[in-house]
């Protein structure tokens, strides 16, 4: 099945490197020829983790230790024993977001913007009902005062109340016949013959280009390049249609986050003071379904659209048969045609409705038990990890380029790392040279020489300046242990 247009949308390219840490660190040292050689490597591989967890073990334990005390399932009980006052809690509560958003940050998780938001919802993939957040129920003070001390740019509109972070672009696709959707596509196309027919499109365009003027919906984020990535959907509503691919199943697809993150809490009730702060951890959630992951979120219902459908049907239905009736010789089968067109028609938006929830509960369902993947302390564990690998990776990849093919800039450094990447592991990232310079530096393994160009020191001089770690000492002790 053909499409009208190309649907293309254009996001900030990711940071994160899309590789599993095991398969970087042996793909990398099989390309060093000397067995001795490829042993230090694998040590100074193991060193660097070693090291790079220690240097956060104590921010993630101070993490933990906070968000003890605002775990929605006991936290408010730990709060009453440590008899703090509203203003102490206020302030271990920005502590605790200080150190959450600095974790997003260094696993490359980004907030998600308005423009971002829009491009994502620019079209439908399997969600077709309007999905909105009861404001009402959520809490407002808590991020409203985190982000009145912190300065971010190009923060979305609902951004005191709830935050999203997303990292990583995947890809889903989905089989079927897609009944429903296609006489729902061919139904408003004729519902758009017969508005031009009747001339009643101008007053509902007009109609409509005010509330689109008040909820933009952008299709494009223009970003310079090379920090833009184009990626395609494939939707119904696109689709040229024959009696055959009516009939038949058709494959759409929609490019998917990677990972999405919510961060909320809700409001306070007369009787109870919430404290609770919900860390809710998403994967691979289609980009135009993203209501999905909505805190609080409102049951739907029949849109305005639906409703203007649906009355100017009915007056136009209406007007008809009068129209037959004050004829002199009145056809029965005409008033039964129009009659049974109006039916059917009003018929249609009640049975498509149901439609639309019968798929909404069910994508709910999924996103509770398949897509999301842990919430509270266990995501934070999930970030912890994810600091660590990104961070690891970062080093590994930035050392191994400047041993191989020698000194270079930072820009050059970024542009080998990235080929890196590409040639060897056909996978595409904003590779963070700055980051992974400032690590190699702080290890004492890199450094710069007069010309401003960066190099990096033997492997064995690499091994012995980090040194022998905890870790070794204690693997080493249980290896004498078993051996005695």
């Amino acid at each position: 099945m053909n499409t009208k247009n190309r649907d293309v949308i254009r996001l900030e390219r990711e940071s994160v490197i899309p590789i599993l840490k095991p398969k970087l660190i042996i793909t990398l040292a099989k390309r060093i020829q000397h067995g001795p050689d490829r042993a230090e490597f694998l040590k100074l591989c193991k060193r660097v983790e070693y090291t790079i967890r220690a240097w956060y073990l104590l921010q993630f334990e101070d993490l933990m230790q906070l968000y003890s005390l605002f775990n929605p399932i006991d936290g408010d009980q730990k709060l009453e024993h440590q008899n703090l006052s509203p203003k102490d809690i206020d302030v271990l509560e920005q502590n605790f977001l200080t150190y959450l958003f600095e974790v997003m940050d260094k696993s490359n998780f980004k907030i998600t913007t308005d423009d971002e938001i829009g491009v994502a919802l620019s079209g439908k993939y399997l969600l077709n009902l309007p999905i909105t957040v009861d404001e009402s129920k959520l809490d407002k003070k808590l991020l409203g005062m985190y982000f009145a001390e912190h300065h971010y740019e190009n923060l979305p509109n609902f951004i005191d109340k709830y935050i999203i972070f997303r990292r990583g672009i995947g890809i889903d696709y989905t089989t079927d016949y897609f009944f429903m959707e296609k006489m729902d596509i061919l139904i408003t196309r004729l519902w758009a013959w017969l508005l031009r027919v009747t001339r009643l499109q101008g007053i509902l365009s007009k109609t409509q280009s005010a509330r689109q003027s008040n909820h933009p919906k952008k299709t494009d984020i223009i970003i310079p390049e090379p920090e833009q990535v184009e990626l395609e959907r494939i939707r119904i509503e696109n689709m040229e249609f024959s009696m055959f691919n009516l009939l038949s199943k058709i494959t759409v697809q929609e490019h998917t986050f990677d990972r999405m993150i919510v961060v909320y809490r809700r409001a306070s009730t007369q009787t109870k003071m919430e404290r609770g702060i919900h860390v809710k951890h998403f994967n691979n959630i289609p980009m135009a379904d993203m209501e999905i992951v909505l805190p609080e979120k409102k049951n739907p219902s029949l849109t305005p659209m639906d409703w203007v459908k649906f009355l100017v049907s009915a007056v136009l239905g209406l007007f008809a048969l009068v129209r037959s009736l004050e004829m002199p010789k009145a056809d029965i089968w005409v008033m039964i045609a129009i009659l049974s067109g109006l039916i059917g028609y009003c018929a249609k938006i009640y049975i498509t409705f149901q439609q639309k929830m019968a798929t909404y509960q069910n994508l709910i369902t999924q996103s509770m038990y398949d897509k999301q993947l842990d919430s509270g302390r266990g995501t934070l564990l999930h970030l912890c990890d994810d600091v660590i690998q990104q961070e690891v990776k970062e080093v590994i990849i930035s050392f191994f380029i400047l041993m191989e093919q020698g000194n270079a800039t930072k820009k050059d450094l970024d542009l080998r790392c990235e080929k890196l990447i590409k040639e060897k592991f056909d996978k595409t990232c904003n590779f963070d040279v700055d980051d992974a310079i400032q690590k190699l530096e702080k290890l004492g393994i890199v450094a710069q020489d007069t010309s401003g160009r960066y190099y990096c020191v033997g492997l064995k001089r690499a091994n012995e300046i980090i040194g022998t770690t905890t870790e070794e000492l204690v693997l080493k002790a249980k290896q004498d242990t078993n051996t005695a």
